[in-house]
Order: C-alpha cells, then structure tokens, then sequence
C-alpha cells in the first residue's frame, strides 16, 4: 500500500515536471499556459498557500488542490505535446530539484490579499458598532 503511494507520489510529481515545460512552450494554447503557470508556480512554490500546521485544511492543498491542478491542466494540453515534455522531465528529475520563485510570490500576494481584506472587514465592522468612529 505505501509503496502505491510512493509511486503515485512519484508519478505526479514528474507530470508536475512535465508542466513546467509545457507553459513555457510556444505551441501550448494561452488558456492552458496560464492555468499550467498557476499549477507549477503553486506545485513548487517553497511555502504552502495553507500552511501544515492548520488542522486538515494544511494537508487539503498538497492532497487536493495539487493534483487537481495538475489533472485539469493534463486536459488542456495536447497529447504529443505533453509526450515531450515528459521526456524533458524525466532529464530534469534525474539533475535535480525545481523551485519556483514565481509560486512564492503568489502564496505571498494571496496572503497579503487576505489579511489585507481581514483589516477591512474589522475595520468595517468596527466602525459600524460604533467602536472606532472614522473621521
């Protein structure tokens, strides 16, 4: 049972791979290059968008959202064009690991969008029950 696990682990993340390549080939339709872009900027990015230690949700995006991702992104490609790029993936796996600066500037910018739209509706609320009155 775990060694299923291992391998699918192992299968998704050189499809993972494989969409690094794709997005950035010239033949890959613009929908499914920035839909591929956001799945390999999330897949690599070096912080989680929810993070581990968060009771089940910190889990929810390694285990659902991830290969969802990458399953809908799979669709959207042209079958001898994903071919390719995983003969490309498998160099790049055996070389070394991928890290994305781009998915870390996203979970950043999510987060900063969160807490930014937290402050306003506390700030709102505040306001509104009277306890901070704005000027």
């Amino acid at each position: 049972m775990i060694e299923v696990l291992k391998q699918k682990a192992r299968d998704l993340k050189r499809k993972a791979y494989a969409l690094y390549f794709v997005y950035r080939d010239p033949r890959c339709p613009w929908y499914a290059k920035v839909f591929t872009a956001l799945v390999v900027a999330h897949t690599f990015s070096p912080i989680d968008l929810v993070p581990d230690f968060i009771p089940l949700l910190g889990y929810l995006d390694d285990l659902v959202i991830t290969p969802l991702g990458i399953y809908l992104a799979l669709k959207m490609i042209p079958p001898s064009l994903m071919a390719e790029a995983r003969q490309q993936a498998i160099s790049l796996e055996q070389e070394g690991k991928l890290t994305s600066r781009a998915g870390l500037w996203l979970v950043v910018a999510v987060w900063l969008v969160a807490f930014g739209l937290l402050g306003f509706i506390l700030y709102r609320l505040a306001a509104a029950s009277g306890i901070y009155r704005a000027q």
